[in-house]
């Protein structure tokens, strides 16, 4: 976690040189708190995968980015070099037991990201939405996974999967006693998840 975390930190700092923006542009922009970003950004506290989600959507990068390098097109195969899981909130909050993973970071010739994401028992989040255009393919591999786009809720077992449209409100929970494990195909479509928000586009808001 302590290379994760100082990713995050390297991370957030350079996106916030490159726009030039102060903190409040940065909360303004994300939704997330000056306070809080301040935190991350000393290294003080570690994000939840909701906060993160904000952060990217606010950016317009990709989720993955955040934490680990972009894929590098390496040939005809690719294997995965590091498994990095962020953890979600302690303690009930939003995205409380949750943990993303992804098995594949972004990869800019295809435009997607491939995450590994687990519920524990009971848990739920909810999102904001992404950056305009983002839509997400999942397909669940253990347990059972509602799914809520625009408030209709709708569940899925195992080997069953969903396609919707990232950029609106949506939201996961998981209704079984065991935990639910689900692949998220995150696509960035034309690619404006890669591409920084500029100054004075309304983008605040994210998982």
């Amino acid at each position: 976690m302590q290379d994760i975390s100082q990713h995050i930190v390297e991370r957030l700092r350079a996106l916030r040189r490159a726009e030039g923006w102060s903190l409040d542009r940065t909360a303004q922009a994300t939704g997330v708190s000056k306070a809080m970003l301040g935190q991350i950004e000393r290294g003080e506290s570690s994000p939840t995968v909701a906060t993160l989600w904000k952060i990217a959507s606010g950016f317009r990068v990709p989720f993955s980015s955040l934490f680990e390098p972009t894929l590098v097109e390496g040939g005809e195969a690719a294997t995965v070099a590091s498994r990095q899981v962020v953890t979600g909130g302690a303690g009930g909050g939003d995205a409380a037991g949750m943990t993303a993973l992804p098995l594949f970071a972004f990869d800019p010739a295809l435009g997607f990201e491939l995450l590994v994401v687990t519920l524990a028992a009971g848990a739920s989040s909810a999102s904001a939405p992404h950056a305009p255009g983002v839509v997400e393919h999942l397909v669940v591999v253990e347990g059972e996974l509602e799914v809520a786009v625009d408030g209709a809720w709708r569940r899925l077992a195992v080997g069953e999967g969903l396609r919707f449209a990232a950029d609106r409100p949506h939201a996961y929970r998981n209704p079984g006693a065991g935990a639910a494990r689900f692949h998220d195909v995150v696509h960035y479509p034309g690619g404006p998840g890669v591409a920084p928000a500029r100054a004075g586009e309304d983008s605040a808001s994210g998982r």
